[in-house]
Formats: structure tokens, sequence, C-alpha cells
């Protein structure tokens, strides 16, 4: 937290947009499952809602940087927090259309403004009170996005998913007419829930736009600014590599899950969730509608509850342990964690990959953190590289996507985002060390 009274407003502020942008990228699992019936596409196609979303983050991330470099944190808030709005709207008249390009452009519009929220709030956060604690205070704030995204595939599974259980090779055999129906009115089944989303983020631009924001002012570093021998800070490259890993791991385990949860255990939950049967019901009207797309979805949400979880368990362990040793023994579980996963069968392997998710929580604040430590005046050009960073999460799923594919299995395919955890092992062992050339 914050120690200046000054602070507490700013930063309770802009830990909401953490909240804010978990919701848009935790539906990016629901929409891969959904988009392969609706819009009639193949895996690899359907991995490329990860790919444009995660690619906006790419293109806009040092555009960000630069523009709160000349403008200020405030602005550059404002003017992501209007794109991620637009986006939004966007998925309505897509869904009328049911055009996938049309879909894709709307994720990377979302993308776009959340590279300037990600790109302001991280370093906005870490520079509001003592730099000891940046890292606890990052991880702070990164819990509320992990609160977020446990409701993404909860709402998304009952808000998207219907009760049709039609399959694609059922849709084959009907007749084109028929089929055409089903696909336009599960196509449409994303335009309500996108709109509202649309509405609440352009409520928080309103709060942003009313509150006044302090720019806290940063001293340069060995008189460098800019992008003046940006590069010559190995820490920051290093946390470049390492979060293009992160990124790419955890977009090809949340966009991936539901499908691995279908192949490997369509029938069979694990039991922590079987004992939420009855809440379940509830929210979905009756037992029969908990089709398997739905188990799957809860087992999701689960794992984000997980997530969330690991979170502020992580940020309590870092008042007693240093965050880069945190995180070496983090990624090494979360590991083990993959490779039994893909070496395991049925529920066990759905339960551990499930399980990676409390291990993979600390990951992208504690890089992030450690990657601009030192940086001074520069600060807001190494987060935006950072942040570009994420292109990992348009790389990796389409890649996993492929090899499922070819091989026919999803659980051999998770061996490509389980060699992620090695780049990170080293970071947190090495790579973190403070080291100018």
């Amino acid at each position: 937290m914050p120690t200046k009274n000054k602070y507490l407003l700013p930063f309770a502020l802009v830990t909401s947009l953490f909240f804010l942008w978990g919701i848009a990228n935790s539906l990016n699992g629901i929409l891969i499952s959904h988009f392969q019936l609706a819009l009639d596409l193949k895996r690899w196609q359907a991995g490329l809602v990860d790919s444009a979303f995660y690619f906006g983050y790419f293109v806009f991330a040092v555009p960000a940087g630069l523009f709160m470099q000349k403008f200020g944190f405030k602005k550059g808030i404002l003017f992501g927090l209007l794109l991620y709005g637009a986006g939004a709207a966007l998925f309505y008249p897509a869904a009328e259309v049911r055009v996938y390009g049309f879909f894709l452009f709307a994720l990377f519009t979302i993308a776009s403004g959340l590279a300037f929220l990600e790109t302001a709030a991280n370093p906005y956060v870490s520079i509001l009170g003592d730099p000891a604690r940046a890292e606890q205070r990052l991880n702070f704030s990164q819990s509320f996005n992990g609160l977020s995204i446990i409701f993404g595939p909860l709402l998304g599974s009952l808000l998207i998913f219907t009760d049709n259980t039609h399959t694609a090779d059922d849709l084959q055999a009907m007749p084109i007419e028929q089929a055409e129906l089903i696909r336009m009115a599960e196509a449409q089944t994303v335009q309500l829930p996108y709109l509202g989303l649309a509405a609440v983020v352009l409520f928080v631009a309103l709060l942003f736009w009313l509150t006044k924001m302090p720019e806290p002012e940063q001293p340069s570093t060995s008189g460098r600014r800019g992008w003046d021998g940006i590069f010559g800070n190995r820490h920051l490259v290093l946390a470049i590599v390492a979060q293009f890993a992160y990124v790419g791991a955890q977009a090809c385990l949340w966009g991936y899950f539901i499908d691995l949860k279908l192949a490997l255990s369509p029938d069979r939950h694990f039991f922590l969730v079987e004992a939420m049967k009855p809440f379940f019901e509830w929210l979905a009207g009756s037992a029969e509608d908990l089709t398997p797309k739905r188990w799957a979805g809860f087992h999701l949400t689960f794992s984000f509850i997980l997530f969330m979880v690991g979170r502020f368990f992580g940020t309590w362990l870092m008042s007693f342990f240093k965050p880069e040793k945190l995180l070496t023994t983090f990624a090494f579980i979360a590991l083990a964690l993959f490779v039994i996963g893909v070496s395991a069968s049925g529920i066990v392997a759905v339960t551990a990959i499930l399980f990676a998710s409390f291990f993979m929580s600390i990951m992208f604040p504690t890089i992030f953190a450690l990657g601009t430590k030192n940086l001074g005046s520069q600060v807001k050009i190494g987060s935006s590289l950072i942040i570009m960073a994420i292109v990992g999460g348009a790389v990796l799923p389409p890649m996993l996507g492929a090899i499922a594919d070819a091989t026919g299995s999803y659980q051999s395919a998770f061996m490509l985002p389980a060699l992620c955890f090695l780049v990170i092992i080293y970071y947190g062992w090495r790579g973190y060390q403070i080291k100018s050339s």
C-alpha cells in the first residue's frame, strides 16, 4: 500500500483498472471454445482470438509509453479506457454480420486500450510509495486482477454458452439452413455481455476524468532519458523475455483449458468443483443445463479462484521472502504441475494443470517490478517494452493449437507452455540482477 495519504485515492482508482482488464482477458478462453462452433473454426483458427488480443499489446505498448512520456499517466489511462469501451461495443455489430475478422478487430481494439492501461497502471502503482515495497504493492493491486478473472469464465459460461449440446459434427450432418440458424444464435450470445462491459468501462473513464491524479516525478538514472541506453539494462531485457514466456504460457493454459478438460475428462470433475454443483444448478436453472462445456467453464473459474488466492498469498509471503526467490520457487512448482498434466491421464492431468494457475499468480507483477527497478525517468519506456512482451500470448496459443491439430492430442501440446517456465526460473535465479552494460 502507498505510504502517503495523497496517494491513497489515486492508488485505489488505478487498482480498479487491474480488475477491469482481468475480465477482458479471462473471457478469451470462453470465446476460443465458443467460436469453434458458432463460426465453424478449426482449433488453430480459434487460437487467433488470443493472437489478435495480444498483438494489440505488441503494437500499442511502445506508442502508449511515448504518449504518457509526453502527456502523463492520466491522459494515457483515459485514452486506454475509451479504446477498451469502443472495442467491447464492436462485438454487437460483429455478431450481427458473423464475420470472424470483425471479432478479431474488436479484440485488437480492446487490447490496444489495455496496452495503455497496463503501461500506465503497473509503473504508477510501483512508484506510488516506498520503492523497497514496489513488488509487494504491485502484487497487491494485481490481486484484484485475479479477483476479476474469476467472473469472466463464470459469467461467460452462463451468458455466452447456451444449453445447446450440438457438436461440429452434428451441424455438418444437418441441412445447411438449420446449421446456420444455430450458428447465428450462438454468435449473438456475446452481444449483451460485451455491451454491458463497454458501459462499465466508460463509467470508470468518467470517474478518472473527474479525479485529480498526481504525476510522481522520477529522477533521471545516470542522466539518461527516453530511449537513451534503455537496452543496456540487462535486468530489463531479460524481464522482456521472461514476460513473453509467462504470458504465452498463461494464454495457452487459459485459452485451451476448456478444450483440454473436454478431451481428457468430460464427465468426471475435480471434487471441490463437484461440491459446488448446487450453486451451479441455481445459476444455470437446472441440472439438465449443466452441459460438459459449462462444467469445463466452471473448472476454469475455479482455476481463476486459485489464481486470485495465489496473488494474495504471494503478496503476504513477500513480507518474509525476497520476490525473486519466490518467483523461482513458484515457477519450478508450475513446471512440475505441467509435467504431471502432460504425463498423467483423465481428471488427474486436468487437476494438475488447474492448480498451475495458483503458482503462476505472482509471475507477471513480480517480473514487471523487478524489470523496471532502477530505471528512473526511463520507467515509462521500460514499462512499455515489458508490456509489449505480452505478444507472447499472440504467438504461443496458435502454435499449441497447430500442435494439437497435428498430433490429435491437446495433452502433448501442453509441453509448449511447460517449457516457458524454464525461462522464468532463470530470471528469478539470476536474470533479475541489475547489471548495466
